[in-house]
This record gives C-alpha cells, sequence and structure tokens, in this order.
C-alpha cells in the first residue's frame, strides 16, 4: 500500500494561483508577520486572509508562531515553514519551490532552539 502524500499538489497549485496566498508567502518569507500586517499587505479583509492562512497551513506552506519582541512582549504571527522557499527569479516575478522534508520531533527541536539562541 502506498502512503498517501501528506499534500494535495492540486490544492498547492491553486493557492499558488491565488493572488492573496502568493502576497502572504512573499510578506512572510523573510519575517514573521502578523495577522493585520498581512491583512493590509493583502488590502483583504481579516476573513479573507485567515482563510487562505488555513489553506496555507494545511499543506504546510506557512505556520503560526509566537515570538517575544523584546519591545512588546509576546505576539503571534506567520511564517514560512523550512519546506518553502521563494527565490526572486527576475523583475517581473518569483519562483516557489516546495520541498516537503520528513521533520522528527528531535530535528524540530533543535530547529527551535537554533532559532531560540541565533
Amino acid at each position: 500500500m502506498v502512503p498517501e502524500p501528506a499534500v494535495d499538489t492540486r490544492e498547492v497549485y491553486s493557492l499558488l494561483d491565488d493572488e492573496h496566498a502568493r502576497r502572504i508567502l512573499i510578506e512572510t518569507y523573510e519575517e514573521t508577520r502578523s495577522a493585520s500586517a498581512l491583512c493590509e499587505a493583502c488590502d483583504a479583509s481579516e476573513a479573507t486572509v485567515y482563510r487562505r492562512l488555513e489553506r496555507l497551513q494545511q499543506q504546510k506552506l506557512v505556520e503560526s508562531v509566537q515570538e517575544i519582541d523584546p519591545n512588546e512582549g509576546p505576539r503571534r504571527g506567520v511564517r514560512r515553514t523550512p519546506r518553502s522557499r521563494l527565490d526572486r527569479s527576475d523583475r517581473a516575478g518569483f519562483k516557489i519551490d516546495v520541498e516537503y522534508i520528513d521533520e522528527t520531533a528531535a530535528d524540530r527541536l533543535t530547529r527551535l532552539y537554533e532559532e531560540l539562541s541565533g
């Protein structure tokens, strides 16, 4: 029996065809962004952004995180997963490569430690 893939490739293609989902991927590429910041960047309602975030999270392209800002304290946000990579291919747009990596609990803990200490 062949195991089912963790993601639905048709859904990923559908998301990449969606303007708001692409903007969310671009906005979360370099830094964690709050939902309100994504609403502003996408020029979309909260409901629209949250629907796209849910679909992106289901396909493991973004993840919710909680960070501690030294000036503002704890804050929730969204960032791209280490599995998704966005490359500027030219001035006209972006090339999105999605690589799904099986990550063990130990790998996640190591990554978390490195992010917090780095």
